[in-house]
C-alpha cells in the first residue's frame, strides 16, 4: 500500500483552523466611537418624536420643582414625600414609573403635583389626591400629551378608592368636587372646598 505524503489531521488541528479566522475577525472589530453613539441616539429621536417629548417634560418637571426621583417603578403606582434636615433644607422626593406612555405619565405627573400644590394645603388627603390629579390633566395638555380613554379611568379608579377610604376613616361632610366619586348608596353632607378642614381623613 501506497502511503501518502500528506500530514494526517487530527481533530484538535481542524478545530484551530476554524477558531483562528474567527478569532482574527473578532480582533478586527472596532468598539463604537463617541460620534457614533451620538448618531444612534439621533436616530432613535427622530423615530420616536413622543418619547422625546416624555423625557422633556420629565426633566423640565423635576428641576422646576426641585424634585429628586429616588427610583424609577415597574408598576404604574407612585408616591411623593418630603425629608426636612436639621439645617433647614428640605429634599422632595417621588417614586413612580418613568413616563413613556399616558398613563405613566399621568402618574409621574400626579407625584410631581404633590410637591406643585404643597403638601398639607389641604388637610383632606382625599381632596390632596384630588388637586394632584387635577395638576397632572393641567400639565398633560399643556404638554399636549394624550390623555386616553386609561388616564380618565386611572384618575376615576384613584379617587373613588381615596374617598372611599375616608368614608371609612369616618368623613362626615365632603367637599363638593369630590361627590361624584362617591360610593353608591352613601349618603353624606357637602360643604363648599376649603383648605381649613378638620377631619385628616
Amino acid at each position: 500500500m501506497k502511503r501518502s505524503s500528506q500530514p494526517v489531521l487530527t481533530l484538535w488541528d481542524m478545530v484551530e483552523r476554524v477558531r483562528g479566522p474567527v478569532a482574527k475577525f473578532r480582533a478586527r472589530k472596532k468598539p463604537e466611537t463617541k460620534q457614533q453613539s451620538v448618531d444612534h441616539t439621533r436616530k432613535q429621536s427622530r423615530a420616536s418624536p413622543s418619547l422625546v417629548r416624555y423625557e422633556t417634560m420629565q426633566r423640565e418637571m423635576l428641576a422646576r420643582y426641585e424634585i429628586r426621583v429616588r427610583k424609577w417603578r415597574q408598576s404604574t403606582s407612585g408616591v411623593a414625600w418630603q425629608v426636612f434636615y436639621a439645617d433647614g433644607t428640605v429634599a422632595r422626593l417621588i417614586e413612580s414609573p418613568k413616563p413613556r406612555g399616558p398613563v405613566s405619565a399621568a402618574v409621574f405627573l400626579h407625584e410631581v403635583g404633590h410637591h406643585a400644590i404643597g403638601f398639607g394645603t389641604y388637610k383632606l388627603r382625599c381632596l390632596e389626591e384630588y388637586h394632584a390629579w387635577m395638576f397632572s390633566l393641567e400639565q398633560m395638555h399643556a404638554w399636549e400629551l394624550n390623555i386616553t380613554a386609561r388616564v380618565e379611568k386611572r384618575v376615576q379608579d384613584s379617587m373613588r378608592y381615596a374617598v372611599a377610604k375616608a368614608v371609612r376613616r369616618g368623613l362626615k361632610r365632603l367637599p363638593t368636587e369630590l361627590l361624584p366619586y362617591l360610593p353608591e348608596g352613601v349618603c353624606i353632607e357637602s360643604e363648599v372646598p376649603s383648605v381649613e378642614h378638620l377631619v385628616d381623613a
